[in-house]
């Protein structure tokens, strides 16, 4: 699996507005140079944070970008299903092959009548990657742009005479 670079500059760029120190209002060129990535490039990706409610434009000659909401709520699992996208990471294809059918009713042994009839039978690879999905989301949701920039501050990773 891998995460597209739109991921990655939302992400840094959250970090950077999270950890400015005047007023957290980044205007895009500064975001843009920081990262080095094009403003129209970046301007779609913080659009999209922006719909979501992650970051709020601030109009105006001196405007930009802020955090909408503490950094401390934003998780990277929301940037990345703004980003990414909401759907599954993986889809069970395979329902009606020999194999498939061998597996699901080796899962049904044991179960009522009454769901072997409904043929509701569940499949064990998408059952076993529905689980590392459910590892990977909870990981996410517990590591957001504050954790991340109190980790860097902690090792002293962090721009001190910012102006």
């Amino acid at each position: 699996m891998q995460f597209s670079k739109s991921t990655d500059y939302a992400l840094h760029a959250l970090l950077h507005l999270g950890n400015s120190e005047r007023c957290n209002n980044v205007g895009i060129k500064e975001l843009a140079s920081t990262l080095g990535v094009s403003e129209s490039y970046l301007s779609k990706i913080m659009s999209k944070l922006r719909q979501d409610g992650i970051v709020r434009a601030v109009p105006g000659v001196n405007g930009g970008y802020e955090l909408a909401r503490p950094a401390e709520q934003i998780t990277f699992l929301d940037v990345i299903q703004v980003i990414e996208g909401r759907q599954k990471l993986f889809e069970c294809s395979n329902t009606n092959s020999q194999q498939h059918r061998l597996l699901a009713e080796e899962e049904t042994v044991g179960r009522d009548q009454e769901q072997e009839r409904s043929g509701k039978c569940e499949c064990l690879v998408q059952k076993v990657m529905e689980g590392a999905e459910q590892h990977l989301h909870q990981y996410l949701r517990e590591h957001t742009i504050q954790s991340v920039l109190d980790e860097a501050f902690k090792h002293g990773n962090h721009e001190t005479n910012k102006k």
